[in-house]
């Protein structure tokens, strides 16, 4: 039997797949389109040029990095929704520390190292807070961590139409942007930054140790499937899921710092681009293994840069690559619970 459970494995997992592609396919028909014309054009609108494979990894990056932080988090036993408020922090104090210190003198690469700086204490200081509402306060870090999204949207607003607003003119488009000294070096004509990717790369490497090889990966683990037997193994779960919080929150705020100094080069209302909520999707998909999550992300990046193409060649609403992102998880959850019933029964009779 356990030889058989990988392979056993692999068909569920096929299996949600093509579940989701025939979802996929029935809405798209409901729509009058003709489904292996969306996703051709879904497919030609990540791979056609090499600006578009470019423009998928750049969307690949910050998705990779906030799914680094959920991974943690989810491993602990919680669901930090928080996370798109923390990568709005983490943006905005980027913005902050740049701001400051743009006209100091002080050598560009220095200022950018302390905008990522600032952007790690702006998450870690918003996930800080959800998890002293829960700790503290009694207050699930669900409804903590939406109420805080509220309040970090709004101070950005605020931030952009009011104090760091261009001189003379409140825009939607955000801030003004900042000298090109201060972005990260760029691939010649492309937008994607070595240097960003390079921080995808090593994030990734970084939490595969953790979670795999330290004390530290096995007590959040432990945490996060039974806090009784954590107690009883002398392990405090209040601390480990705190240091998750911490954990998670530097990972969104060097999000929030790579849309910052990476890709948009000043702050924009929403600068969050909802990867803070894709990555919970991809964390959930992968079922919280940080090696898994790089092709899912890399898929759920190409869904978002192909999308585009749809009201384009077809008059479609581009949120139909949503619903190919959404249905995919539901339909892996769905194939995920199944699998553990019937690994249940089969392993119930020889317990007996």
């Amino acid at each position: 039997m356990n030889k058989n459970r990988g392979l056993i494995d692999f068909l569920f997992r096929i299996s949600g797949i093509a579940a989701a592609l025939l979802f996929t396919s029935l809405v798209l028909l409901v729509a009058r389109a003709n489904p292996l014309e969306a996703f051709a054009n879904i497919f030609m609108g990540v791979v056609s040029t090499p600006i578009k494979i470019a423009d998928t990894i750049v969307a690949w990056v910050p998705l990779i990095l906030t799914t680094c932080g959920l991974v943690i988090a989810f491993t602990a036993g919680l669901m930090n929704i928080g996370i798109e408020g923390q990568i709005m922090l983490g943006a905005i104090m980027t913005t902050g520390a740049l701001r400051l210190l743009q006209d100091s003198g002080l050598p560009p690469a220095v200022i950018i190292l302390a905008g990522f700086l600032a952007g790690v204490a702006g998450g870690v200081i918003w996930a800080l807070l959800v998890g002293a509402l829960k700790f503290y306060g009694g207050v699930s870090e669900i409804f903590a961590g939406l109420g805080l999204n509220f309040i970090a949207t709004a101070l950005s607003l605020w931030l952009i139409f009011g104090p760091w607003k261009r001189a003379g003119v409140a825009s939607m488009s955000g801030t003004a942007p900042f000298d090109a000294a201060l972005w990260l070096p760029m691939f010649q004509g492309f937008r994607l930054s070595p240097w960003s990717l390079s921080l995808a790369i090593i994030s990734i490497v970084v939490v595969f140790i953790l979670m795999k090889f330290t004390v530290v990966g096995l007590r959040l683990k432990a945490v996060g499937k039974n806090t009784r037997a954590a107690i009883q193994m002398g392990i405090s779960p209040s601390k480990y899921m705190l240091l998750s919080f911490i954990l998670c929150g530097v990972f969104a705020g060097l999000t929030g710092a790579v849309q910052v100094l990476g890709v948009y080069h000043r702050l924009i209302p929403s600068i969050s681009s909802g990867y803070g909520f894709l990555g919970l999707l991809v964390a959930m998909l992968v079922d919280y293994q940080i090696i898994w999550a790089v092709p899912v992300a890399l898929l759920f990046a190409a869904l978002n840069i192909g999308g585009i193409q749809l009201p384009i060649m077809m008059k479609l609403d581009s949120t139909l690559s949503g619903v190919m992102q959404s249905s995919l998880v539901f339909f892996f959850l769905i194939m995920g619970g199944v699998r553990k019933k019937l690994q249940r029964k089969e392993e119930k009779p020889s317990n007996e």
